[in-house]
């Protein structure tokens, strides 16, 4: 037995088999937002397949969406005042109700960004985009002003703080810029 043998079966254990490149490398975890649009985009991808007649998402349009979208309010947890119950308006109301539980608005319009942008990162364009269909928009605001009128707290977009420049008060203002003095208005 050679040396080198030696010492190759001696360290055998330790060393790798330089078979390293074979093995896959461990992904790294998935962003909590990836792994929610993942998750969305197998959901609606299995509420395809388990339509009545089955659906290809090629084959997919903003009606199937809108469908998904009244699919998904059977399990929403956002108590939704209906017209004629007393507490309609009302943001807190003092007793229970039998008013249906519906899909938070903010969830939808979450699901609708997250669905949009899993559509092209397969390969859809934006153009032929259901989850991106003016449709979409429409039923998002109407569930959005219903929600907000049958809670009694209207939605007001948050507007954007105007920030002031203000002039530095140690330079100097331009000549320019200058309020006319009281003997250049007097000539």
């Amino acid at each position: 037995m050679s040396v080198d043998r030696a010492t190759d079966s001696a360290e055998g254990s330790s060393r790798s088999t330089g078979n390293h490149h074979n093995q896959p490398q461990p992904t790294p975890p998935l962003s909590r937002y990836e792994s929610q649009k993942r998750r969305d985009w197998n959901t609606f991808g299995q509420y395809l397949k388990n339509r009545r007649q089955p659906i290809a998402l090629s084959q997919c349009n903003s009606n199937h969406v809108l469908d998904f979208l009244r699919y998904l309010d059977q399990f929403g947890k956002t108590k939704v005042h209906l017209r004629g119950c007393v507490f309609f308006g009302q943001p807190d109301p003092p007793a229970p109700c039998t008013c249906p539980l519906r899909q938070a608005w903010g969830s939808l319009d979450a699901l609708i960004g997250r669905l949009r942008a899993a559509y092209e990162e397969h390969g859809g364009s934006l153009e032929t985009n259901p989850f991106g269909n003016g449709a979409i928009r429409v039923y998002l605001r109407e569930v959005r002003d219903c929600q907000a009128k049958a809670r009694g707290i209207p939605y007001r977009k948050k507007k954007k703080k105007k920030t002031q420049i203000q002039p530095n008060v140690d330079q100097p203002i331009p000549s320019s810029k200058q309020q006319p003095s009281s003997a250049s208005l007097a000539a």
